[in-house]
């Protein structure tokens, strides 16, 4: 199974929920955003030169805590990885792996698609943020064009009472409430998932019900 998690707008934490989500999973997180990586990169190659043909995505996967598959932070890298071939990697770490959770590039960018036209689902990350939501609905109408069907949304980053219900309504998924949690957003460089670091908080409950929402591989 390939769960893309995507976002219209950057900065809502797609990253760390897609760290969260594997882990909860117990999938391979793969950063698939060329031009804005985000997931700890380590020695060694990364998709930058996966795509660029000078390494298997075998030398490419990091081991750990969550198993991932990190990018590269260079201009040169982006330009010369092949973004058309990400769907074969993807493929052949779902085929090897059983379930890879991809972080998709945020908004409507060129490369922004290609993760979604591999994914058997999606789950869209939203900043409960009113104006994010517009951002969330665009991604959704790409998922749908790309048949990655939109298995729940994520509204990250709460502090107060968030319009749940009307985002339910206008996204046709189910929501989950993240509540900002410091642990959270440490979890990418701490390499210390949620639901390891505090199992019982409402963040990992959450975490979890993302989870849940995924189709079985």
């Amino acid at each position: 199974m390939i769960l893309a998690i995507a976002g219209g707008k950057g900065g809502v934490g797609k990253t760390t929920l897609a760290y969260n989500v594997a882990a909860a999973l117990d999938a391979v997180v793969i950063d698939a955003d060329l031009g804005m990586a985000d997931l700890p990169a380590g020695r060694g190659p990364d998709l930058h030169d996966v795509l660029a043909g000078r390494a298997s995505i075998v030398e490419a996967l990091r081991p750990g805590v969550v198993d991932l598959v990190p990018c590269g932070r260079t201009l040169a890298g982006a330009r010369a990885a092949d973004p058309t071939g990400l769907a074969a990697v993807v493929e052949t770490l779902e085929r090897d792996h059983g379930t890879v959770v991809i972080d998709c590039p945020a908004g409507r960018r060129a490369d922004a698609g290609v993760p979604l036209a591999v994914a058997d689902a999606c789950l869209v990350v939203v900043s409960p943020r009113a104006f994010a939501l517009a951002d969330a609905i665009r991604t959704r109408e790409l998922a749908r064009e790309l048949d990655a069907g939109l298995v729940a949304c994520a509204i990250n980053r709460v502090t107060g009472a968030p319009p749940s219900d009307a985002i339910a309504d206008a996204l046709g998924a189910a929501t989950a409430v993240v509540p900002a949690d410091p642990r959270v957003g440490r979890s990418v460089t701490e390499e210390r998932p949620i639901t390891d670091a505090a199992p019982d908080s409402e963040a990992a409950a959450a975490i979890r019900t993302l989870a849940r929402r995924a189709p079985g591989p």
